[in-house]
């Protein structure tokens, strides 16, 4: 089991390279994303509950519910975690006392390894179905219930709208460029099963992914992706993005971004962990909502 629930709300960061990437996209979502930290603040925005008393009981009804293995909640945090941890292991630290200063991009391009098409494709799409899958847990629901995972996306808001949007913007836009849907397609219609067996990613999150064997798996990926592009295209041209729009925000904390996308793909895969961050406060906006139904 990980930290409790409590903890982990607790301990988001107010300031990070995390949240100044997140911040950057609020030209795309302006307004829809408030940095929202600490369990006990999360549960009065959340609730508009201002009694003490109230505010433990739901509290502790959402440690509880948290706890309960039965229950999606600490499965779907994994899922979070683990997707993240993947593009992490190199420079964080020594990034992490940057916070606040224009950061080099290109005095990190010695440590940095822009990932192929191939990885950066399987990257989005895993990271795409950790969306669904984590969705369908803290649901309650069969994980590959993509149709209703469809059906929600329309009315994502506040943090899992911003997580997506990053997806979109850092992880398909950036690393890959305009055409990302048609060269993910065209990627996975390439790709077999020893394709998602040499990636480490897939090594980690597969047995949380619906599918009898990694051939079934891939084609799951595959209708995730397919049943997503639509909304994906659709928020591209809603808003114009593009990754020069993306990094030229992105340009404002990390000198050379809008001249370098491959590496600054990698160097966002390092420095940040926007999945997990994100992920921790839907989780707890979905536990405190459920608990102070059931309080």
């Amino acid at each position: 089991m990980s930290k409790p629930i409590f903890e982990l709300v607790d301990d988001l960061p107010e300031q990070n390279l995390t949240i100044r990437a997140l911040k950057t996209l609020d030209f795309v979502l302006p307004g829809k994303w408030n940095n929202l930290v600490g369990f006990k603040n999360t549960i009065r925005t959340v609730t508009g509950e201002t009694d003490e008393a109230l505010i433990k009981a739901i509290g502790d009804r959402a440690i509880w519910l948290f706890n309960d293995k039965s229950e999606g909640y600490q499965r779907a945090l994994w899922l979070y975690q683990t997707i993240d941890s993947t593009g992490t292991a190199l420079g964080t630290a020594a990034l992490a006392n940057k916070v606040g200063e224009k950061i080099p991009l290109l005095g990190f391009m010695s440590k940095l390894t822009p990932k192929a098409d191939k990885a950066q494709t399987l990257d989005l799409c895993l990271k795409l179905v950790v969306e669904v899958v984590a969705f369908c847990q803290i649901n309650g629901i069969p994980g590959d219930s993509i149709g209703d995972f469809i059906k929600s996306l329309s009315n994502y808001s506040g943090e899992s709208l911003m997580r997506m949007a990053a997806l979109v913007s850092f992880d398909a836009l950036i690393p890959l460029g305009p055409d990302f849907i048609q060269i993910v397609q065209a990627k996975l219609n390439s790709f077999g099963p020893k394709d998602l067996e040499n990636n480490s990613g897939f090594s980690q999150i597969k047995g949380m992914i619906p599918g009898k064997n990694t051939a079934a798996q891939l084609d799951f990926i595959g209708q995730s992706f397919d049943s997503t592009k639509g909304w994906m295209g659709g928020l591209v041209k809603k808003h114009d993005l593009s990754p020069g729009k993306v990094a030229g925000n992105l340009s404002n904390f990390i000198e050379g971004s809008d001249s370098k996308l491959d590496y600054l793909a990698a160097f966002l895969d390092i420095s940040t962990n926007y999945y997990e961050h994100t992920g921790i406060q839907t989780l707890a906006r979905r536990l405190i909502e459920r608990a102070a139904a059931e309080v």
